[in-house]
């Protein structure tokens, strides 16, 4: 929906991961879309290099989070939520979702 003002499909993408989840890693990202590691690696490499999301080292993960001093953060979240809405419901339905791993098959609901 975006991807005229971002740029590429994969870079909104991550941008609505770290909106909706908080935080994330390359990989995490990159499965959860089905999309290639390296773009979303150097997508997350480029927000942190412009100031838009900061990394913390978890183990040996580096794990991406917005920046919460980024100047423009407000617009671009507003922006990123209004443009969920009109997603596909099939990838609407994947922001919607919270749990990121399926739940144990003997753990009651």
């Amino acid at each position: 929906m975006l991807e005229v003002l971002f740029g590429t499909v994969n870079r909104e993408l991550a941008l609505q991961y770290l909106l909706v989840f908080k935080e994330g890693y390359a990989r995490e990202i990159a499965k959860y879309f089905d999309a290639p590691l390296p773009s979303i690696q150097n997508q997350l490499k480029n927000f942190e290099n412009a100031g838009l999301a900061l990394s913390k080292m978890v183990g040996k993960t580096r794990v991406y989070y917005f920046n919460p001093r980024y100047v423009f953060l407000d617009e671009l979240t507003t922006l990123l939520n209004k443009a969920r809405a009109y997603y596909k419901p099939e990838l609407k339905e994947k922001f919607e979702l919270q749990r990121k791993r399926p739940r144990r098959v003997e753990k009651p609901l």
